[in-house]
């Protein structure tokens, strides 16, 4: 077990130093990253982000998000867009020009994941898929 835990820690580590290199590549925050990959990740799972839902996963202060949020726009990556039925609600977009950047900088690491899955049978990333995914359920059980 000590090894599994070994293990989730070095490609979490790979991970943060990717994202760290992303950012410093583009002159963003490690926080401008996180919350790029909170929009990315909600647009697929829970409808559009909103400044609220991004405080509250990044554990951030409204000050903090609101500069997060400024500095993201005003580089291209994200849209604020208000909602139809709600006025006072603002949901927040990936925008397409920040996307196809991400997508390029990031294309080594997908290639990289294609070429690991394919080590594997379709059961065995089932079993993959299942262990995340109770995983992070119970990380987000971790939050304060």
């Amino acid at each position: 077990m000590q090894q599994f835990a070994v293990l989730l820690r070095r490609m979490n580590g790979e991970f943060n130093r990717i994202a760290q290199e992303f950012a410093h590549t583009h002159k963003l925050h490690l926080t401008d990253v996180l919350a790029l990959i909170a929009l990315l990740d909600a647009d697929t799972t829970d409808g559009p982000m909103t400044p609220g839902r991004l405080r509250k996963q990044l554990n951030l202060t409204s000050g903090a998000v609101t500069a997060c949020l400024d500095r993201l726009e005003k580089a291209g990556h994200i849209r604020r867009v208000r909602a139809d039925d709600d006025r006072r609600v603002v949901h927040l977009h990936y925008a397409e020009a920040g996307r196809a950047l991400a997508r390029e900088y990031f294309r080594p690491l997908a290639h990289s994941t294609q070429t690991a899955r394919d080590r594997f049978t379709q059961d065995e990333l089932q079993v993959a898929a299942r262990f995340l995914t109770e995983m992070n359920k119970e990380l987000s059980l971790l939050r304060t």
